[in-house]
């Protein structure tokens, strides 16, 4: 069954447990969303209130795709850049599908619903995100239409002896309108 996405649902209490439940669930299973496992509620939670913050000050949107119990299982935030020559791109951060997802098309189909979302956002042409290396994301990305345009090695260590590249990807909008 094919998750029903929602773009800027009502933030509430029940929202934020699951938001962070989920990345709490996708991190722990080895996700590359930020930090390294094990994690508990309590270390994610200062990121996750910085992305809601952000939301509140309507810098930043979020999109929720709910399974057929209506449980969050996959979600990405998209940024406006706040740079005046930058505003025609928007960021793609925290993309996540729930690891009992994983496998079902489900990160295809959160891409796909992140794409009709920046395209319904005014002057919005591309979207970009990083991805960490050494995980084969950029080969996800890259199947999905998005192109590495970017890559600074060994810039992200998960831990000491492991550096991984942090990889830029790039997706124009202009060849979904087309």
């Amino acid at each position: 069954m094919a998750l029903a996405f929602e773009l800027d649902p009502a933030t509430t209490p029940a929202l934020r447990d699951e938001l962070l439940d989920l990345w709490v669930d996708v991190t722990n299973a080895g996700g590359s969303v930020g930090f390294v496992p094990p994690v508990a509620r309590d270390d994610i939670r200062p990121e996750l209130l910085k992305h809601l913050v952000a939301m509140v000050e309507g810098r930043t949107r979020l999109l929720v795709g709910r399974d057929e119990d209506g449980t969050v299982a996959a979600t990405a935030f998209l940024t406006h850049n706040t740079h005046r020559l930058m505003r025609h791109w928007v960021w793609l951060y925290t993309v996540m599908v729930h690891p009992r997802h994983q496998g079902k098309g489900y990160g295809r189909d959160l891409l796909a619903a992140a794409e009709d979302a920046a395209c319904g956002l005014d002057g919005v042409e591309a979207i970009r995100l990083t991805c960490r290396g050494g995980l084969g994301l950029e080969n996800f990305y890259a199947s999905c239409g998005y192109k590495e345009v970017g890559r600074v090695p060994e810039a992200i260590r998960v831990a000491p002896g492991d550096d991984r590249d942090d990889i830029t990807m790039l997706r124009p909008l202009s060849r979904i309108a087309a």
